[in-house]
């Protein structure tokens, strides 16, 4: 807060926003942030009402009023649907690498089986690496770590061992693919996991977002919002307008936000 002690919300909120600018200046962070701060700075008629909501609501919790506009920033700016789009992109990317893995794993651990079964059968050898010890220190001949610390200890079980105790390559190799092809993919975080749930990106996955990172700060998971935080369609909807900079054809209002709380409400009931 500002040694001034403004006591009107807005410019309590204000200058809490400008406080978090000038500190992510000071320390060269979070430029996509002070972006959607300034933002919010420049429409701030339009956030009049959305301000003294959240001042009534969070002003006698310590700290409360600063991390709830963190979170819009962070959201906005992190979370907005262009990312989501790029989030669900990158997903479709990973699914897609997989599946590639997959095929081309199992592809080689039929080649290396073919050439084990050469050199067993053909009367010629390729010199080739036989043993998974032999690949593995192979690929960590530049990595001193492995040379001071594992190497010797691998030798020794090779040495105690012999290779019907090890799979062979193709069955190491084999186990890639099929760990490839089974794979179950799920988002990193509870925010991104939200906002991606639908198939398609939309202003939603921006509140999915917001309301998933409020819990995961809410009182009842030790953060510092109170547990019963909950606020108007009409003050989501501004905060939501302004900050995601929507254009006049794109604005939300509380009619959206009402038909969103249902649709949200069934899909919980029908999950549950």
């Amino acid at each position: 807060m500002s040694s001034t002690q403004p006591t009107n919300p807005q410019h309590i909120c204000e200058n809490l926003l400008r406080e978090g600018i000038q500190y992510n200046n000071a320390h060269s962070i979070l430029p996509s942030e002070n972006a959607i701060a300034d933002r919010l700075l420049s429409r701030g008629v339009e956030l009049k009402d959305a301000y003294q909501e959240l001042y009534d609501k969070l002003n006698t919790h310590p700290f409360a009023l600063k991390v709830f506009l963190g979170l819009v920033l962070s959201t906005a700016a992190f979370w907005n649907p262009a990312k989501m789009q790029e989030a669900r992109a990158a997903r479709d990317d990973l699914a897609n690498v997989n599946r590639q893995i997959a095929k081309k794993a199992t592809e080689l651990s039929a080649l290396l089986e073919q050439r084990s079964n050469l050199h067993d059968t053909s009367g010629f050898s390729s010199e080739t690496h036989c043993h998974v010890g032999d690949v593995i220190e192979a690929a960590s001949r530049h990595n001193h770590l492995f040379g001071f610390y594992l190497k010797e200890k691998l030798d020794a079980l090779r040495y105690q061992f012999d290779m019907k105790y090890w799979p062979s390559l193709s069955e190491f190799v084999q186990e890639l693919a099929s760990n490839a092809e089974g794979a179950d993919m799920s988002a990193t975080d509870p925010l991104t996991a939200a906002a991606t749930e639908a198939s398609r990106p939309s202003k939603a996955d921006f509140f999915k977002a917001l309301f998933a990172s409020i819990e995961e700060n809410s009182a009842a998971n030790y953060g510092q919002l109170p547990r019963d935080f909950k606020l108007t369609d009409r003050t989501l909807a501004s905060l939501a307008n302004c900050a995601l900079d929507l254009g006049p054809d794109e604005l939300v209002d509380d009619a959206y936000m009402k038909s969103y709380r249902q649709k949200q409400r069934k899909r919980d009931a029908e999950q549950a």
